[in-house]
Order: C-alpha cells, then sequence, then structure tokens
C-alpha cells in the first residue's frame, strides 16, 4: 500500500492542503468508489469542476495520489543541492503553497513538474487498466512505417494524449477561473510540464522471426522514465524566462529585451526570487541553518553558497560502507563492511534562527 504525504495531501499547483491522518490505497479506493460524491464534496479547495472530474472519475484520485508521490520526490531531487530544496512541508506549515503564491522561478518549476506527475500517473494508470474511463492509446493498431522499415503496432502503447487531456481539466481548472498574470502564468508551465512527459514518448519494439532476426516487429509506444521529465524541466528552470503582462492583458512578452520570447516549452515567471538563506513564512523558506553542505565543492552546494557566508559547523561521524567489492563467476559482486569515518558540514544559523518578523 501507498501512504499519502504524511497529514497532508497536496494537489498539484492548487495550493490545496488537506490535513488528515496518512490514508492508505485500499481506504482511498473505498471511500472514492463507495461514496464519491461525499468525498469529492468533502475535499477543500476544489473548484466546481474539479469536484464534476472527481465524482466522476473517483478511482482516478488514486493515480493523482501516486502522482503527488512522484512529482514531490522529483522536486526535492531536482532541488537537493540549493538553497530551497523542495522539502518546505514542515508540520502545520503551509510553505509549499507560500511559494506556489508567488510568481518566481520555484513556483514556474513545481506548476510544471505537478502537472507532468498527474499526466505520467493517469497515463500508466490507463495502461495497467487501472480507469475504467481509458486503457492502452486506441490508435496504435494496424500496421505502420518507420525508418527501419514495416512493423505491426502491439502490446499496450501508453495513452499519453488521455492523460495530458484528463491532466489539463483537473489542474487548469482553478487557474482557469481567474485572468490575472499569475493564472495565465501557471497555465503556461502547467502545459509546458504536460508537453515534457509526451516529449520522452519512445517506441519499443519486439522482434520475430527465424533466430531473432527482425522480418516481423510487433512495436508500441511507453513513456520514459519520470526522472527523464525532471532531468529536462530543470534545464528550463535553469533557463526560465522572466516576462511581463502584454498591454491588453492576454499574454506575455520578456522583461527584458535581450532575451528571446518563451516557447510553449519554456517556464516563464514574474517575480525575482528570494535567497532562502533565512526562515521566512512569506516566502516559503525554511532557511539553510542545519543543512549539509560541501566543502570542496564550487557550486550551489558549497559552503560559502549553501550557508550564505555565516560559516559551517563541521562534525566527524563514523559509519558502515561497501568496500573491497569483487566480481564472483557467474553472477554476484561480493563486498566487506567498512567503517568509514567522514567529516560533515553543516550550515550555522543566523545570529537570530526564529521567523523573521514582518511589520
Amino acid at each position: 500500500n501507498m501512504n499519502f504525504l504524511p497529514g497532508i495531501w497536496w494537489s498539484l499547483p492548487l495550493v490545496l492542503i488537506w490535513a488528515t491522518p496518512p490514508v492508505t490505497s485500499s481506504w482511498w479506493y473505498m471511500g472514492a468508489v463507495g461514496s464519491s460524491r461525499v468525498m469529492c464534496d468533502n475535499v477543500p479547495g476544489l473548484v466546481s469542476r474539479q469536484r464534476q472530474l472527481c465524482r466522476r472519475h473517483p478511482e482516478a484520485m488514486l493515480s493523482i495520489g501516486r502522482g503527488v508521490a512522484a512529482w514531490t520526490a522529483e522536486c526535492q531531487h531536482q532541488f537537493r543541492r540549493h538553497r530551497w530544496d523542495c522539502n518546505a512541508l514542515e508540520r502545520g506549515q503551509r510553505l509549499l503553497g507560500r511559494v506556489l503564491l508567488r510568481s518566481s522561478r520555484e513556483s514556474a518549476f513545481v506548476h510544471a513538474i505537478s502537472s507532468a506527475g498527474v499526466v505520467f500517473a493517469i497515463t500508466r494508470a490507463c495502461s495497467q487498466g487501472e480507469l475504467k474511463s481509458c486503457s492502452c492509446d486506441p490508435k496504435k493498431k494496424g500496421s505502420a512505417k518507420d525508418s527501419k522499415g514495416h512493423f505491426d503496432w502491439g502490446g499496450c502503447s501508453d495513452n499519453i494524449d488521455y492523460g495530458i487531456k484528463f491532466a489539463r481539466a483537473f489542474v487548469d481548472a482553478k487557474e482557469r477561473k481567474g485572468k490575472d498574470a499569475r493564472a495565465l502564468m501557471n497555465l503556461h508551465n502547467n502545459r509546458a510540464g504536460r508537453k515534457a512527459v509526451k516529449r520522452f514518448l519512445k517506441q519499443e519494439c519486439k522482434c520475430h522471426g527465424v533466430s531473432g532476426s527482425c522480418t516481423l516487429r510487433t512495436c508500441w509506444l511507453a513513456m520514459a522514465d519520470f526522472r527523464k521529465t525532471g532531468d529536462y524541466l530543470w534545464k528550463k528552470y535553469n533557463g526560465a524566462i522572466q516576462v511581463v503582462m502584454n498591454q491588453d492583458g492576454t499574454g506575455f512578452t520578456v522583461a527584458n529585451k535581450k532575451f528571446k520570447k518563451p516557447t510553449k516549452n519554456d517556464l516563464v515567471y514574474f517575480e525575482s526570487s528570494p535567497d532562502y538563506c533565512i526562515r521566512d513564512r512569506d516566502v516559503g523558506s525554511l532557511g539553510t541553518a542545519g543543512r549539509v553542505c560541501n566543502q570542496t565543492s564550487r557550486g550551489m552546494d558549497s559552503c560559502e553558497v549553501m550557508c550564505c557566508g555565516r560559516g559551517y559547523d563541521t562534525s566527524r561521524v563514523s559509519r558502515m560502507t561497501k568496500c573491497e567489492c569483487k566480481f564472483h563467476w557467474c553472477c554476484a559482486v561480493r563486498c566487506q563492511d567498512c567503517l568509514e569515518v567522514v567529516d560533515i558540514h553543516t550550515c550555522k544559523a543566523p545570529k537570530s534562527a526564529g521567523w523573521i518578523a514582518r511589520t
């Protein structure tokens, strides 16, 4: 059984928080199928269109829960060496929601990766027969041709178009109620996230013939591992384009004329990011006090950058590691357990370690 995020259920970039005890997938599924109206009507923060989709597709809510887990883990992986590490989920603090209420690069990435996570999860659920409303891609039937010659569609092609359609309807519903700049920004980044998943749809084939020759091929389309989407969106985060609303309020223009106009694949943002050095509720920052830093790095995880010039503490710890590993024919790798002594460097806290006070 898969547990939802303990105590908090994030519904994508909806800034929706459901503060409940952890629930198992079996509990969720029984509640969804048995009483979808009661369940959907009691989730706070949903707009009417989302409640309608929830009632119509209660079994999809479990898939969305898996998507939440997938994109959260991927966000934390991509930001693991940065001051803001996508771990802003302290008990009782809605810090990730604070990030989403801004229009920064981090908000742009979260909207894109969360939208992508829903596409991935819904599409996977279709292929695995978990949803009544979809199955394998019905368009991938009969024969086709590629650079290697003719082949037959077979197996189960991932129904990415359905995943994108469902994610667009559910994730974008709240933003479509607003006409302001932030809503347009969120819709743009949501779409970039959905497109990113489809970008890595790949054709896989199985050969049939004498001695495994490829005189006959059966092929299908499959999504790549979600890490590929995460890595791609991480590059888009680093190249995100700052924009301003155009005069008629229907779209964007670049804030700096020296930069290119954003495409549908680019991430866009309005506000510059805070430095995330200190604890600040208003910007969704936990600060970097206590974060592990790399003394030898020159990147974002270096002690100089991570600790914001405050310095760091060093502690010597012992840990068990695998060493002297040898390959034994055939086919095993055997290692010894070795005791290793290492220095761990952690950022010092600022003189006032509490939350920043706003006046």
